[in-house]
């Protein structure tokens, strides 16, 4: 920044746009500064023997290796840090040798759609490192056409004959040197998830590859991309575009602008979306640029450093918004009238170059508009062996899931149905009187006498599970509707009863406060509040993800688990009267032991078989559990004698193997034996 500092300081002196407006006087002053800084930061005078320059330019490149900014992008792309690099020396050509000279990146395709037609950028007069570092914003690579039409034709054509001897879109970068070219290198393309899938589709159409090599070219995380929101149509026609610049990267991004690389990956790590705002981007802002929404720069093009990486992570972004000044100190930006600082929420969408005031609302973006996607994810089901399931709890998601093209559910978890609105209320009425009611229950099925308080807490657990059975079959109703003729894989109650009530925390500060001011002790809400408490104490564990949860929970309240089998089978049998065709498959969650499975099997089959011989009507059905404890897995072969279905839970199965929490150890000591090598990434 410093040396950035210094030409921005000699450019300002003698009023001169670009860089290369400096004439021979203005760069020997600037070479001199420059010069100054190495001696300041260095100690020792910028070195003039070339032996000794190569030397250092050599060691540097193996030296970069181990910097930060080299670690953060190979954790972020998964690359082994044991690889090394290497080094070529070659003979430099200039660029910057007068208007019949240049240099540019450019792509043989369209980087961002996937169009097939040259895509770059080239300056006159300059070095490669003013296109890609974004120094001077570049004409696109079509002026070079009229500018010099003979040296366009023939990159062209070399850049087409790179493309077929590689079957790949390439990234070129070439040099012309007083009327002639030279190509620097050649390499495969980074792109966009859009222009991955439809370059991998035009290449089949073309001949050019298989169908097979085309799905190796497309990763999970391109369709992942593809099914990003993008912003709402209604609400952008209302919102305050305050600057454009490049397309650099599509997709919507909104978050509070950051304007320093290390800050913005310190606010995502800490739960906040955030928007990096740069003058320019430099391999140094790599691990912001990869924690943020999206990006922003003042300066830069297609193909500059923050437009080339962010469609490499998928990230949106707007590049060379050449209104946007930036003052780093202040930290804030301008653009026109408008000025926005480090923390006030923005909007970019990198499909358009567009960039708003405010947060604007995104919505989900559509399949159906997607054929070369529907294309492609064909041929992938034409090869593949195995059946993609979802996760979905609510019928929405599951009717959205099977227009993805999902083959069934693998989980849908119950305990979520339970926490939406007016059914929050009715399980915590159920959690105050369960224990009672169930030891009541008990009692009476013993014969022996209760009394009025037994009876009525009875009543009550038996009105709210009424009402909670009412409510998950419409629940199963709609998700087997949108299921028709394909499995659903339905969990019972997992969670821990606590889970379904206020924290400890917030009670016991309720409960204090209401004290404080002296509330009678028959006012309602004083009354649920110390009610609440102590429930919540009551059900207090030392450790309550090995605690009473999963199918001990189930085995203690039966008819937590009863309620829920019936409201599955009921539902299934409605379904099916209406002409669907519903297949579920009820997981019973957390066995350890072969007994566990046993009995609870044996309680819930009783429930199935009366709820079929009141509706005089059969549905198809089956029993299994998920393998999350280890012991489950050892005794995999003994509980598969009780399972109809093995579902695997790799989150408490890999928590419980380590001994490690998953809801502590990456803030506590996961996170630095990774990059301890304690641990793998």
């Amino acid at each position: 920044e410093r040396f950035d500092h210094a030409l921005e300081e000699a450019k300002r002196a003698r009023k001169a746009e670009a860089d290369t407006d400096l004439d021979a006087a203005a760069l020997r002053e600037l070479t001199s500064a420059f010069k100054a800084i190495v001696r300041d930061a260095t100690g020792r005078d910028f070195p003039t023997d070339p032996y000794e320059q190569l030397d250092l330019a050599i060691k540097a490149v193996f030296g970069s290796w181990f910097g930060r900014r080299a670690f953060d992008y190979r954790r972020e792309m998964k690359i082994a840090d044991d690889l090394g690099t290497a080094v070529n020396v070659v003979t430099m050509v200039f660029g910057n040798m007068g208007d019949d000279s240049g240099t540019g990146v450019a792509f043989t395709r369209d980087p961002n759609t996937g169009a097939r037609e040259l895509y770059g950028e080239y300056l006159t007069n300059a070095q490669g490192e003013d296109v890609v570092a974004g120094i001077r914003t570049a004409p696109k690579i079509a002026q070079m056409q009229h500018d010099m039409p003979e040296v366009y034709a023939e990159f062209k054509k070399i850049g087409e004959r790179l493309e077929k001897h590689y079957r790949d879109v390439q990234d070129l970068e070439f040099t012309i040197e007083r009327g002639r070219l030279y190509m620097l290198q050649t390499r495969s393309a980074k792109r966009t998830a859009a222009a991955a899938v439809k370059i991998a589709v035009d290449m089949v159409g073309e001949g050019v590859i298989s169908k097979a090599e085309a799905l190796t070219r497309i990763e999970p995380a391109h369709v992942d991309q593809l099914l990003r929101d993008q912003f709402d149509p209604a609400a952008l026609n209302k919102a305050t575009r305050i600057a454009k610049g490049l397309n650099a990267s599509p997709g919507a991004a909104v978050g509070k602008a950051v304007f320093n690389a290390d800050r913005a990956a310190e606010q995502a790590a800490a739960g906040q979306k955030v928007v990096l705002v740069r003058i320019e981007t430099s391999p140094d802002d790599f691990h912001g640029m990869a924690a943020a929404q999206g990006i922003l720069t003042a300066r830069g093009g297609a193909t500059s450093h923050a437009a080339v990486v962010a469609r490499q992570i998928g990230k949106p972004c707007v590049a060379g918004v050449h209104e946007l000044l930036i003052d780093y100190a202040k930290r804030e930006a301008t653009t026109g009238k408008v000025t926005f600082k480090e923390g006030d929420a923005i909007s970019v969408d990198g499909s358009t170059g567009e960039v708003y005031l405010g947060a604007i609302p995104t919505v989900h973006a559509r399949f159906e508009d997607q054929p070369e996607l529907q294309t492609v994810l064909g041929w992938a089901d034409e090869v593949r062996r195995l059946q993609v399931w979802t996760n979905a709890d609510k019928p929405e998601e599951a009717a959205q899931a099977r227009g993805y093209g999902a083959q069934g559910i693998g989980l849908c978890r119950t305990e979520h149905m339970f926490r939406e609105g007016e059914r929050l209320d009715i399980v915590r009425d159920a959690i105050l009187v369960a224990f009672q009611a169930t030891r009541d229950k008990d009692r009476r099925a013993a014969n022996q006498s209760l009394s009025a308080d037994d009876e009525a807490a009875i009543k009550r657990f038996d009105a709210a599970m009424a009402k909670l059975e009412k409510l998950q079959q419409g629940d199963f109703e709609g998700i087997f509707k949108a299921l028709s003729g394909l499995p659903v894989v339905v969990r019972l109650i997992d969670p821990p009863l606590h889970e379904f009530l206020p924290s400890h925390e917030e009670l016991i500060e309720e409960v204090t406060r209401l004290r404080t001011l002296k509330t009678p002790e028959s006012d309602p809400t004083y009354a649920q509040a110390r009610t609440l408490l102590a429930a919540v104490e009551a059900l207090r564990e030392q450790n309550p993800m090995l605690g009473l949860r999963g199918c001990r929970l189930g085995l203690m309240i039966p008819d937590f688990v009863k309620i829920q089998t019936r409201a599955i089978l009921n539902a299934a049998i409605a379904v099916k009267r209406g002409g669907g065709d519903p297949h579920a498959e009820i997981m019973i969650p957390l066995v350890g032991h072969v007994n566990e499975l046993a009995e609870t099997r044996r309680i819930l089959e009783a429930e199935a078989k009366a709820v079929q011989e009141k509706a005089g009507e059969t549905v198809d059905y089956k029993f299994g559990t998920m393998i999350e404890v280890p012991r489950g897995a050892l005794t995999a072969d003994e509980i598969a004698r009780h399972a109809e279905f093995f579902s695997f839970g790799t989150n408490d199965l890999t928590q419980m193997t380590y001994g490690y929490s998953r809801d502590d150890a990456e803030g506590g000591f996961l996170l630095a034996y990774v990059e301890r090598k304690i641990l793998p990434a």
